[in-house]
């Protein structure tokens, strides 16, 4: 660089950043046998860190993890032939390597040493609903404000080996981190929270998912709070106001010395819905109020559970000290994500269909919102294929047969149920009462999805329909959402 160029003003005035002198590769080899007190064979770099051989790129960091019936090292050719540039093992190889004796252990020890290194601030994101699209929406919040300095966990990296994982691929000039945490049982979380050490932990709502191995829906507010203990000393906790379970979540938090910010409809919420009216683009316009003043802003994803998720986001964005005017332009352009809301235009005869991609999951809260959402669709005709919602245990039969109420509120005219679950819901829609201004509701129940594939090609989708694919991940309903939009 000239002389000339360090003596002019707008670089001498650039301002430093002590993150300017951390560096700009993930990490090298002496850092991770560092970090992990392994041994490298070789000097490398890597750019990312991956544990499924499939899923290597140029430049990655292997993880040969050791599971009950899979070991890695099985596939380390597979991944340096996919482009890794080192791994780390338990035995000696012959490619670049660190060697340890446990390489879970590692994993582990390698994302303890990513948090350490890093001043971001830390956001966690749990909840029965919604958890992996507030994560998203925050995460595109403040990458935006940012200028690309945000780092999150992706897909629904949320357990004992995605939540590591995630942290063990944060940069260390990350300038902000967002992590989802999920459960299926007590305990579970409070093992993630300790590692993530969020300074801002959301939970985005309460609803009856787990309920099989929890036992009630205290017992589900009480594991999704354990979030809080792993808060960064005067951390914040961003909580659902309308939620039945407020002051049990609110006492969670403050027994930690959390901060509590909540949002919502509630005339008590930090960040409250004033107005929500609908867009040109099929979401929402919302008007919102927090302390500071109100913000309008719009919001691309359709239904109510998104008005109030992009409120979970402005909070969050808020405590992280983020910009919630990005926070608006970013809701504004988000689309939905596969098997959470994407969106598909399929050929069918006389022209297009819709099609709605919630095939990752399901239980009662989030099955009533997407049900309401297809209500408020304009269609000529409403089709519903519901997949089983699972974990509900002694539950499951009541909260099946209770989906015949949003499906007739919903005006759907023609509803496929799958898996053996909804016997509950088909038993509930063959009853006279089940019909909507006197119109019997078609339906057929199946119990696998290739099974669901035939009724739907059966029955004729037709231009102007409008057809949502929901249920859990176990029943297979992507493989419906994949054979139908392959088609269009």
């Amino acid at each position: 660089m000239s002389a000339a160029i360090l003596r002019h003003p707008a670089y001498v005035e650039w301002p430093a950043d002590p993150r300017d002198r951390l560096p700009l590769t993930l990490w090298d080899a002496r850092s991770i046998a560092e970090a992990v007190g392994g041994t490298a064979s070789h000097d490398f770099q890597v750019a990312g860190v991956e544990m499924d051989s499939r899923d290597v790129v140029n430049g990655d960091l292997f993880i040969a993890l050791k599971g009950e019936a899979m070991d890695g090292h099985r596939f380390l050719d597979k991944a340096f032939a996919n482009g890794a540039a080192g791994a780390i093992v338990d035995r000696p190889v012959d490619w670049p390597h660190i060697l340890v004796d446990d390489t879970t252990r590692a994993l582990k020890a390698l994302a303890r040493a990513a948090r350490s290194r890093v001043e971001a601030t830390i956001i966690g994101v749990t909840g029965s609903v919604g958890k992996t699209g507030v994560k998203e929406a925050i995460f595109a919040s403040l990458e935006r404000a940012s200028r690309g300095a945000a780092h999150r966990s992706t897909r629904s990296y949320n357990n004992h080996v995605g939540v590591p994982l995630s942290l063990a691929r944060m940069p260390a000039r990350s300038r902000f981190g967002i992590f989802e945490m999920g459960m299926n049982h007590a305990g579970e979380i409070a093992g993630l929270t300790t590692q993530v050490r969020p300074h801002v932990a959301v939970i985005t709502t309460i609803a009856p998912a787990h309920i099989e191995n929890l036992g009630s829906m205290e017992a589900i507010a009480d594991a999704k709070a354990e979030i809080f203990a792993g808060l960064e000393p005067g951390g914040t906790a961003v909580i659902p106001a309308d939620s039945e379970h407020y002051e049990r979540l609110r006492l969670a938090a403050e027994r930690v010395g959390a901060k509590v910010v909540s949002f919502g409809r509630a005339r008590f919420a930090d960040v409250r819905l004033l107005d929500a009216i609908p867009s040109a683009n099929g979401g929402s316009l919302v008007t919102c109020e927090f302390p500071e003043g109100r913000l309008c802003y719009t919001v691309a994803e359709p239904g109510d559970h998104w008005v109030i998720n992009s409120l979970a986001v402005m909070a969050s964005v808020r405590a992280a000290g983020g910009d919630m005017a990005a926070a608006g332009l970013a809701l504004a352009e988000m689309g939905g994500l596969k098997g959470r809301g994407a969106r598909h235009g399929i050929d069918v005869p006389g022209g297009k269909a819709l099609l709605i991609d919630e095939s990752y999951n399901a239980n009662p809260a989030s099955m009533r919102a997407t049900l309401a959402q297809l209500g408020q669709t304009p269609s000529g005709r409403r089709i519903a294929v519901l997949g089983a919602m699972k974990e509900l245990g002694d539950f499951g039969a009541q909260f099946h047969a209770a989906l015949s109420e949003p499906i007739i509120a919903a005006d759907v005219d023609y509803a496929v149920l799958v898996g053996e679950e909804m016997g509950a819901l088909a038993r509930e829609l063959g009853k006279p009462q089940s019909s909507v201004l006197g119109k019997p509701i078609a339906w057929a129940h199946c119990q696998t999805a290739d099974e669901a594939i035939e009724l739907l090609e059966d029955f004729g989708v037709v231009a102007g329909d409008a057809v949502l694919v929901k249920g859990s991940n176990s029943v297979g309903l992507g493989r419906l959402v994949d054979h139908f939009t392959r088609a269009g």
